[in-house]
């Protein structure tokens, strides 16, 4: 792994927390639809949130789709002028690597050790589903906690 692909990685790291934490410190239920089902399931059942037919309203949509956009064109933009990927093969591994990082960090980091742990941000009425996103990880390694 090169130290292009790592030094890539902990910037986005750093971007991708900058955006995510205020939002979630400001309301946790802002990013309701990223939660395990049972979590959403439970707002529904306290009130805070409404039961809708999509997962995502029309606006978080919209909002993932464009942030979506511009890390695709940034990527593109990193890749070939400061990784010199060349290649398909080379822009393809260099980016798998670093959405692979920032995955994991977002699983073991944000996901299991801050979302889980913080009062800040935990849903009144969700105390004790803790568990629950330690269970339902996407890694199986994860599971284990």
């Amino acid at each position: 792994m090169s130290t292009a692909v790592v030094m890539e990685s902990l910037v986005v790291i750093v971007l991708f927390t900058i955006i995510i934490v205020p939002f979630t410190l400001r309301n946790p239920l802002v990013s309701v639809g990223d939660y395990p089902p049972a979590i959403r399931e439970k707002c529904i059942e306290l009130g805070l949130i409404e039961k809708r037919e999509q997962r995502f309203t029309r606006a978080d949509i919209i909002r993932k789709g464009m942030a979506l956009v511009v890390f695709v064109i940034a990527f593109a933009f990193v890749l070939k002028n400061f990784n010199r990927a060349d290649t398909l093969r080379e822009g393809f591994r260099d980016s798998y690597l670093i959405w692979l990082i920032i995955d994991w960090y977002d699983a073991l980091v944000l996901d299991c050790i801050w979302f889980c742990h913080c009062r800040r941000i935990r849903i009144l009425g969700t105390e004790g589903m803790k568990r629950i996103i330690f269970s339902i990880s996407s890694s199986p390694a994860l599971a284990c906690f």
